[in-house]
Formats: structure tokens, C-alpha cells, sequence
């Protein structure tokens, strides 16, 4: 996927959902993954030419692992996007102290809290995670095997505890295009070194809806159409003009 089209696809969804209004501060989370950093370049290309000027800033909370992160600092000082880190002892509490047999649920809980502090502490107003729409359909899948309920979480999200608004601007980018964006223009990507990294019940998910491909090609797009078109799931309602 070329820069044109990820940028062409942030923008319809930043405009379907009206994620970004004049004069906003967006903190960008990065992990360091590739969903992130195709987050900060489609932003920060947008910045360019949106009509409704907006700011930037890019937020990486460590762990506390020993993580080099000066590619993505010299990534973000080419792209002008100011780069943080967050220093936390996030692993220690969850795999030493507490020895968390499920730890995803409040190690999330505990890096969101880090990231919102340091948005807030820089003026930040709105949040962009880089949740795509494979991210969408598998957490649909999950809280219908695991909680019984259809649900997957909405493209904006109103934090009114802490007065910042979450966005999501990757929603219509399929992961396999993360990847081939990732591909062409190398991003400076490192791998997880959570120790619970790639046994998540969003790995099973995704290895799920794989096999199910095989025997329905497709089903991916017709879930999401199935989340975009559904009544209970209210905050996906688009307005008549964007469709």
C-alpha cells in the first residue's frame, strides 16, 4: 500500500466520523509495532493538506523493558512530530509482583492511564490508537464467544473522566495493507518484548476468522459490513451525507 492510499482511507474515516475538529492536539500512541507507525505517518501526512488544522505529538510508554527507541524518535523528528517516552514499571508489577496468570486486561488498563497522564500534561485533547478493521471484526468476534453480546468498540469514544476524546483513524485499512506499507516504506518497527505477546485470545480470534476464510471467502468484509450496518452498535451510524 502506497502513502496516497493510506492517506485517501484515514481521511474517509477521520470525515465518516468526524474524529478531527479545528485546533485539536492528538496524541498518537506508539508501541512500536506497525499498526502505530502507519498511524504516525497517515496523520502526520494529513496534517498537510486537512482543512481543519490540528497538532501532533507521539507517545511511546515503556513497560520497562531496555527499548532502543531512537529510530522512532529520528521517524517522528523527519516527520515533525514531537516524540515522548513514558518510563513505567508496568511489567514488573504484573509479572513479578502480581503474577498475573491473564495479564493483557489491566497491563492495557495501566499503559492507557500512563498515556492519557502524559496527553493531558501536554495539552492534548484526543488520543489516536491505531486499531485497523482487523482490530474492528476480531474484537466483535471475541465478545461474542467469550461475552455473548455483539460488540466491538466505536470509532470515536467521548472520555468524559478525563475530558479527552479516543479516535481511531485506521478503521477502513485491512492489516494485510499495514504490512505492505511496512514493507515499502521500512518502518522502523521492534518486536513486543512482552512475554505474553502472541498468546492473546486476539491471536485466536484472528487464526479463527482465517479458517473460516477458507471455507467463506470474504467473511471478514461481510462482518464489518455486518458492524457498520447494525442497529445495536449506534456510535457506527454515519451520517447520510458521508455514506
Amino acid at each position: 500500500m502506497k502513502l496516497q492510499q493510506l492517506l485517501s482511507y484515514t481521511r474517509k474515516a477521520v470525515e465518516d466520523y468526524h474524529m478531527i475538529e479545528e485546533g485539536d492536539k492528538i496524541a498518537i500512541g506508539i508501541s512500536g509495532g506497525k499498526d502505530s507507525l502507519t498511524l504516525l505517518y497517515a496523520l502526520s501526512g494529513l496534517r498537510r493538506f486537512y482543512p481543519k488544522h490540528f497538532e501532533l505529538c507521539a507517545i511511546s510508554v515503556n513497560l520497562g523493558y531496555p527499548i532502543d527507541y531512537s529510530a522512532i524518535r529520528q521517524l517522528c523528528d523527519s516527520l515533525e512530530v514531537p516524540f515522548y517516552v513514558v518510563e513505567t514499571e508496568i511489567a514488573q508489577i504484573i509479572f513479578e509482583e502480581r503474577k498475573e496468570k491473564s495479564p493483557c486486561s489491566l497491563c492495557a488498563k495501566m499503559r492507557k492511564g500512563a498515556l492519557n497522564e502524559k496527553a493531558k500534561e501536554l495539552g492534548c485533547n484526543k488520543i489516536a490508537y491505531a486499531h485497523h478493521k482487523d482490530d474492528v471484526i476480531e474484537t466483535m468476534l471475541m465478545s461474542l464467544i467469550y461475552e455473548g453480546r455483539f460488540y466491538t468498540f466505536a470509532p470515536v469514544t467521548d472520555w468524559d473522566r478525563t475530558g479527552l476524546t479516543l479516535i481511531r483513524p485506521l478503521i477502513y485499512v485491512e492489516e494485510r495493507n499495514i504490512v505492505g506499507f511496512k514493507n515499502k516504506y521500512n518502518l522502523p518497527i521492534f518486536k513486543n518484548p512482552c512475554e505474553a505477546d502472541g498468546v492473546t485470545t486476539r491471536e485466536y480470534a484472528s487464526e479463527l476468522l482465517d479458517k473460516i476464510n477458507e471455507a467463506a471467502p470474504g467473511v471478514r468484509e461481510r462482518l464489518f459490513h455486518a458492524i457498520t450496518d447494525s442497529k445495536p452498535l449506534d456510535k457506527w451510524k454515519r451520517d447520510e451525507a458521508t455514506d
